[in-house]
Parts: C-alpha cells; structure tokens; sequence
C-alpha cells in the first residue's frame, strides 16, 4: 500500500542572482584610489622628513657653536661688555646674515675678521667610517660644504614690561641659521635665543 504525501512539489523556480552595478564598481576604486594616494603623500612626507634630517642638525650645530662662542669670549674677557653688540651699535658681530665662515683670528665667530678665515666645512668620515680629521686636505673623510646654509646674529637691547628705557646689564642674543633643501620650497630656518649680561 503506498502512503500518499500531501507535500507538493513546485515546479523549479531560477534564482536571479544580483552582482555589482557599474556604478558601485566606479565608485568603490574611486575611494581605492583616494585612499592610495593619501598613503603615497604621506610616505612622500616621511622620506622628505628623513631626508632633511641631518641638514635640521647641521643648522642646530652651527646656531649652538655660534651661541657657545659668544659667552665663551664672556667668560673668558676675550671681549669686553660694549663689544658684545652689532656693529651698527659699536660692537664687533656683523649684522644681517651672512656666509658659514670659519672663526677668524679672534676665534670668535661672526665677526668682521672670519671672512679672511674662508669658508667652513664639515668633516664627516668616508666609507670605513672611522673618523680621520683631515678635512680640508685630501684622504678618507668627505668634507661637505656649508655653502647653502647663512647665520645671522642678533644682539638687541631688553626693554621692562611696562616700558622705559632699555636695562644697561642685559641684552638678547637671537642667532638665526637658514638653509635650503631640494625637498623644501621655501628655506627653512633654526632660530636660538638667550640674554646674556656682563656678569659672569
């Protein structure tokens, strides 16, 4: 005896199978491609940064040996108080920016007598690696020139809050190194400053 099913059987029914519109397509490599670009700047940025790195520590190094000059001669009355001002003002540092030029016969940086003392460069070692301190003759270090860096040093009178005239023991010393890099536009700029007095 066959048992009768009351399940019917529907005739088979093709599913329609939905994909991605062109549209949908075009708009999600629109945001790839926006996204991949916005990666592409960024590591631009990174390896630009990286880049000018060692010239940001260059331009820190000469503003520190420039600052460090000057309240050396201080401390050592190599120089006198009048001294330690521009020479618009009766003393002895050159006003406005000028070359990287080796101290002259005073030792003092950024004075009258360092053009005399020619240009300065940078003694860093060659492929061993081990540094030889033979710059400007020839061997293994490599001398980089310091031809696209200028220093400018600032000595300005310290004026009180509320006005007046300005104090005759204190004085601002504003050192300014600029340089240029290929990565960058526009030239980039180190400033460092401080107030010195007469008193050691």
């Amino acid at each position: 005896m066959k048992a009768e099913s009351n399940v019917a059987f529907k005739p088979f029914s093709k599913r329609t199978q939905q994909g991605f519109s062109l549209i949908e397509v075009m708009i999600s490599m629109a945001i790839l491609v926006i996204g991949l670009v916005s990666l592409l700047g960024v590591f631009g940025i990174a390896m630009a940064a990286t880049q000018t790195s060692q010239q940001n520590t260059i331009a820190k190094q000469l503003a520190n040996e420039a600052m460090e000059g000057i309240l050396t001669a201080r401390e050592t009355s190599n120089i006198t108080w009048a001294q330690i001002n521009n020479t618009g003002a009766g003393g002895i540092f050159v006003a406005g920016f000028t070359p990287i030029y080796n101290p002259g016969v005073d030792g003092i940086i950024g004075t009258v007598d360092d053009v005399a003392a020619g240009l300065q460069t940078m003694d860093v070692p060659g492929q061993s690696g081990i540094f030889a301190g033979n710059c400007p003759a020839a061997g293994p270090d490599q001398c980089v020139p310091l031809d696209n860096y200028t220093r400018q040093i600032q000595i300005l009178p310290v004026f009180p809050v509320g006005g007046g005239p300005a104090y005759t023991n204190l004085r601002a010393v504003i050192i300014t190194v600029q340089y240029s890099t290929p990565q960058v536009r526009f030239p980039r700029q180190y400033v460092l400053s401080t107030f010195i007095s007469p008193f050691r």
